[in-house]
């Protein structure tokens, strides 16, 4: 589960232009750049409870112990980034991390049923929906402080 990003969307309309002024070790230390501060954004987001990128809170769970992705903390150490001369990745290679990002039905693949506890008694069912819960993206916070760093980079590395 990864998503990647677009420097024009960023808002930058020459990005392509200015990054193809850079030296392909440049591009990728910008880029580099970036995805750890995705990651961070990303981590924080997970760590407190949401929102999502797009502003809407996350739908409540029953146990409310913990922020809602991070009842083991495994999400939020699973992100991280892929960076090279001309691209950026951010994501998680868990194999759940899909149905929280998108939501779903989770349904016994071999068994009968799915069988877990649940504040503290036991549920049997045949399907349990997730609701979505994105936790990849750019809010617009993340995006005013994506460009700033963006272009300071290009504004250090340009002249």
């Amino acid at each position: 589960m990864s998503f990647t990003i677009n420097l024009t969307k960023l808002g930058f309309t020459d990005a392509d232009t200015a990054l193809g002024r850079l030296n392909p070790l440049q591009g990728e230390k910008l880029l580099t750049g970036l995805g750890r501060l995705i990651r961070e954004q990303t981590v924080e987001r997970i760590l407190g409870g949401g929102p999502s990128p797009g502003g809407a809170g996350w739908r409540d769970t029953i146990e409310m112990r913990n922020p809602i992705l991070n009842r083991s903390g495994a999400l939020a150490r699973s992100i991280d980034y892929r960076a090279s001369a001309d691209s950026l990745m951010v994501g998680s290679s868990l194999t759940y991390a899909a149905i929280h990002q998108f939501g779903g039905e989770i349904r016994p693949k071999t068994a009968s049923a799915l069988v877990f506890m649940l504040g503290g008694r036991l549920v049997v069912t045949q399907k349990v929906t997730m609701p979505a819960r994105p936790y990849l993206g750019l809010s617009a916070e993340n995006r005013a402080e994506a460009s700033r760093s963006v272009v300071a980079y290009l504004r250090r590395m340009l002249g």
